[in-house]
């Protein structure tokens, strides 16, 4: 029995080369220090995509992306497929959960500095690993064909079109026409299961080859050398599955005790319902926006509060090539006090949404 073990390990060794791989597992290790449990958080966003994509391929079986048969295959999945109630409601649920964790895992990244060299590209890869996962959250939206994704979407696109210049094309592009329509379904539909997918693969391949290749960084006020280490496989990897479990737990419960609601099919003729609002991370920019003044010095609000969005964003991207200095002891840390104001800044501004 050994032997023809031996001889099939030789075969796919030949072929594959797989014991390289198996090295290079064995001797990945991790830093041990007080802020080690943050380095849980990429391993669980990576844990929510693997789930989104389970129970997405499974709802993709019943599911078909047209104005006239959208809202009744979701709602044939929820009271016809067995378990497809709940297989929507983990997909759903577990969509939340993972961009709750990519923000959480990015502002613990920003916080203990690991964006520093030579990780620059590892930062830059996740953070738009974080903008495909809120693309992912806006594509999907629309697909069950109710009447809340309906207008919410139909109000996401008009903010996209204000936009001078590239706003008409942009509009017109996300809609597949003027107007919200069973094109834009199709569209959003093709980008949620297609293309995202596939760019999403490029960037994550490349995020984890990325830290495989530098390993997980210490913050700048601990010695990388003298910190001790754990090996990945078993030690951190047993952690990663304690609290993987766990998170299925949650959203089983979730899943289980409150059903990810399907509301009323949408209809284009309708008014739009009171209290349209986005998702909740989201929220923040809607709210921002509803608070600009039409008219800022012959400016449009609108645009102006997209404008200083977009160039967060590409501040974000940018950081590693940005924040280059280096922290001086007991000066106040301006990247952590900058971090700090835009958490408080999102929650608040997340709250009021909620609350207005």
């Amino acid at each position: 029995m050994n032997s023809w073990i031996s001889r099939a390990g030789d075969w796919l060794e030949e072929r594959l080369g797989w014991r390289a791989a198996q090295e290079l597992i064995e001797h990945k290790d991790v830093p041990i220090h007080k802020h080690s449990i943050w380095y849980y958080f990429g391993g669980m966003t990576l844990f929510l995509f693997g789930i989104q994509v389970c129970t997405g391929i499974l709802l993709l079986l019943y599911y078909r992306p047209s104005a006239e048969t959208a809202f009744e295959s979701v709602q044939f999945i929820v009271t016809e497929v067995q378990f497809g109630w709940l297989i929507r409601s983990i997909h759903s649920y577990s969509a939340n959960l993972m961009i709750a964790t990519a923000f959480v895992h990015m502002f613990s990244a920003l916080f203990l500095r690991s964006f520093r060299r030579p990780r620059e590209i590892t930062w830059v890869s996740g953070a738009v690993l974080l903008f495909l996962s809120l693309t992912f959250g806006f594509t999907g939206y629309l697909l069950p064909w109710n009447k809340l994704a309906f207008f919410a979407t139909k109000v996401g696109t008009d903010i996209a079109g204000v936009m001078p210049l590239v706003g008409p094309f942009l509009l017109r592009f996300l809609r597949g026409g003027d107007e919200v329509t069973g094109a834009t379904l199709t569209r959003l539909f093709g980008f949620h299961v297609a293309v995202l997918p596939a760019v999403t693969t490029v960037f994550l391949g490349l995020h984890l080859y990325l830290v495989q290749k530098h390993g997980m960084s210490s913050p700048p006020s601990i010695d990388a050398e003298a910190v001790p280490r754990m090996k990945f496989v078993p030690h951190f990897l047993l952690r990663d599955l304690v609290g993987w479990i766990g998170a299925v737990a949650i959203l089983a419960a979730l899943a289980a005790l409150f059903p990810w609601e399907l509301g009323e099919k949408a209809d284009p003729f309708a008014p739009a319902p009171a209290g349209i609002r986005p998702e909740w991370y989201f929220m923040f920019m809607f709210q921002t926006l509803k608070y600009i003044p039409a008219k800022i010095l012959g400016i449009d609000g609108e645009f102006l509060g997209i404008l200083g969005f977009s160039l967060l964003g590409l501040l974000l991207v940018l950081t590693p090539f940005v924040a280059t200095g280096q922290r001086r002891e007991g000066r106040v840390d301006r990247l952590a006090l900058f971090g700090v104001i835009v958490v408080i800044y999102m929650l608040v501004l997340t709250t009021l949404g909620y609350l207005s």
